[in-house]
């Protein structure tokens, strides 16, 4: 296995560790998560074993060390970008589409310019990962990116409900995903 791609799995693996621990203590919520996790769970044994079979190893695999080096610092920049996220959210946190009990509007820190700095992260750290080890990780990455508009779409429906008085004027000045482009 390449260092740069063995630096990404470990990376990965780190980092959904840490945000399972993190989840421990946030504010009890409801919503459309909960609902789903049949087919979360599902889908992460596909996953799981396509990995495990390997039926994708070899394939258009990067060899280009310049790419592999943006690739690598594309990763590390979104997961930084959504731990610090995390971090900074706090007990307020939650799955996608999580409602939770007694919300806070949190506006500081990553949120000062992205409404979803989390997904943004994940996303960068995805793409990332498809610069550096293969371009087929940005098929998982089109669709992950798909779900998160989609729950971030969602997400912000709730929340302009929950603060009609501020969430228009914070949604006004700051973009959904990307700085000042999305």
């Amino acid at each position: 296995m390449k260092v740069v791609a063995l630096v990404i799995f470990l990376g990965w693996a780190l980092f959904w560790l840490y945000w399972l621990m993190a989840s421990i203590g946030v504010k009890s919520g409801t919503g459309a998560w909960r609902r789903g996790a049949l087919v979360r769970v599902l889908i992460l044994v596909v996953v799981l074993a396509v990995l495990r079979t390997r039926a994708m190893r070899g394939l258009a695999l990067n060899r280009d060390p310049w790419l592999e080096g943006v690739g690598l610092a594309l990763f590390l920049l979104g997961l930084a970008l959504a731990v610090w996220a995390r971090v900074h959210i706090g007990r307020n946190w939650g799955m996608p589409m999580t409602q939770k009990a007694d919300p806070e509007l949190v506006t500081t820190g990553p949120y000062r310019t992205v409404r979803h700095p989390i997904y943004s992260g994940i996303l960068l750290a995805m793409l990332g990962t498809g610069v550096a080890v293969s371009l087929y990780w940005l098929i998982p990455a089109a669709v992950l990116g798909g779900y998160f508009v989609y729950s971030a779409a969602m997400e912000e429906r709730y929340l302009a409900e929950r603060f009609p008085d501020t969430y228009p004027e914070y949604k006004r000045s700051t973009r959904m995903l990307i700085p000042f482009a999305l």
